[in-house]
């Protein structure tokens, strides 16, 4: 996929003074997630230790301070989040509270996603992209490829060999077939504790 020049060229490393913007495109696209329903500090939180950790992969899409796009992740998705949590911890706790107190029922899902990417299986050389979003009025314009292209360039770059994702498999016809036109392949599809189908998507760079 040939993408434009101008559009690379907005396409930048993720910064602190980003995290507003990044906070608040997450909650817009994703407005049903968990992480969205725990609210913008543990959101910050979340997009801040990616861009802190040394295996984190965060890149924006910006035009006149305005965020239209970006896609976060990491190069060594095992104990991302362990380390994640053991540098960040009093942060995540307090930005926990409210939305705990709020919502009790919250709190299967949460040790549930916990145990799940702490129980990932160890496999060198894979990275994860973790989420991608682009402003509605600004898709289909090739923000989203030319993100995910500059994010397998960074993961390239630092010598991996594929990188995964997951997307729902139900109702999310738009998105599969985004990624499957990048050239992604359904690895499996699986099915949380939830009844939430997963569609796990591979693509091979090295």
């Amino acid at each position: 996929m040939m993408l434009s020049s101008t559009r690379t060229s907005l396409i930048s490393a993720m910064k602190r003074s980003n995290l507003g913007g990044v906070v608040a495109l997450h909650r817009r696209s994703f407005s049903e997630s968990l992480l969205s329903q725990m609210g913008p500090p543990l959101l910050r939180c979340l997009y801040q230790g990616i861009v802190n950790d040394p295996a984190g992969i965060a890149l924006v899409c910006e035009k006149c301070n305005r965020i239209l796009g970006f896609v976060a992740g990491t190069s060594e998705s095992r104990g991302f989040y362990v380390r994640l949590l053991a540098s960040r911890w009093p942060r995540f706790a307090l930005a926990s509270v409210v939305p705990v107190l709020r919502n009790p029922g919250i709190v299967p899902r949460l040790l549930d996603a916990f145990r799940k990417t702490t129980e990932e299986p160890e496999e060198e050389g894979c990275g994860l992209l973790m989420s991608l979003a682009v402003e509605p009025n600004a898709q289909s314009n090739g923000i989203g490829a030319a993100l995910v292209h500059g994010f397998l360039a960074e993961c390239q770059e630092q010598g991996l060999s594929s990188v995964h994702l997951t997307t729902d498999h139900f109702g999310n016809d738009r998105t599969n077939r985004f990624y499957l036109n990048l050239g992604f392949t359904l690895a499996h599809v699986t099915t949380t504790p939830q009844g939430r189908g997963l569609n796990d998507y591979r693509i091979e760079i090295g």
